[in-house]
């Protein structure tokens, strides 16, 4: 049986689930959420791993990064760094569906922001490099989730991976007393909970991946964060 908290945040609305939540909130919460992934480590996590797929990779190439539900587009920006360690340009580009979103994550620069659905995605098969997702998909359960990662996982070329929380009643708690220190917006703080509370266990997140048609690689991280990563069948370099 299902814990109560657990039922309550399955059914609990967050912010970023309405496409017509107020612009001011969604910008601050997608600051506060950018700020969790530095400070918990996702960020570094989900960029580390991209970075992986780089490997062979020469100097000098220029490699695409599609990033899904992009929100301060933290993470691609992140990875861009990290590739250009290597002397490799990332090309990124990052997807929202709430406008004020699209225009946060196109404010800090390097990151070209479109507007559309994850579960459509405006990329021909095979056309983007490197695809990622991170925190989205514990907010489309069942069907809805499974055609998420079919999407992501047409359009890449290379490698996808998803990045989302690892399900713990400590990170739950964790987040909300860490949101005070860190004056978080009241919306980050009652989102924060639901969003660990609607995470996943390894096994689950392999299973949803599985049930979608894709053999994910799962790793566990430190912050509470998990990844869900692989090759489309006949990627290649």
């Amino acid at each position: 049986m299902r814990h109560p908290l657990r039922q309550w945040a399955a059914k609990a609305d967050e912010l970023l689930d309405d496409p017509g939540a107020n612009a001011g909130d969604v910008v601050a919460s997608l600051r506060d959420i950018a700020r969790i992934n530095r400070v918990f480590g996702g960020a570094a996590a989900a960029a580390a791993l991209l970075d992986e797929f780089l490997h062979g990779v020469p100097a000098g190439s220029t490699v695409t990064l599609l990033d899904v539900g992009t929100g301060a587009a933290d993470i691609p920006r992140a990875a861009a760094r990290r590739a250009a360690r290597r002397g490799i340009t990332l090309q990124c580009f990052g997807l929202e569906r709430h406008p004020a979103a699209a225009r946060e994550a196109a404010r800090g620069g390097g990151v070209a922001a479109l507007l559309a659905d994850g579960g459509a995605l405006p990329f021909r098969s095979r056309s983007v490099d490197l695809v990622l997702c991170a925190k989205l998909l514990h907010h489309l359960p069942g069907a809805a989730g499974h055609q998420l990662l079919r999407e992501l996982d047409r359009v890449a070329r290379l490698a996808v991976v998803v990045a989302d929380i690892r399900r713990s009643a400590l990170a739950a708690a964790g987040i909300w007393l860490a949101s005070f220190p860190l004056r978080f917006h009241p919306a980050t703080r009652r989102d924060g909970v639901i969003s660990v509370l609607r995470g996943f266990s390894g096994d689950e997140l392999r299973g949803i991946c599985a049930e979608a048609g894709v053999r994910a690689a799962v790793k566990r991280h430190p912050g509470w964060c998990l990844t869900a990563a692989w090759r489309p069948q006949g990627a290649g370099a």
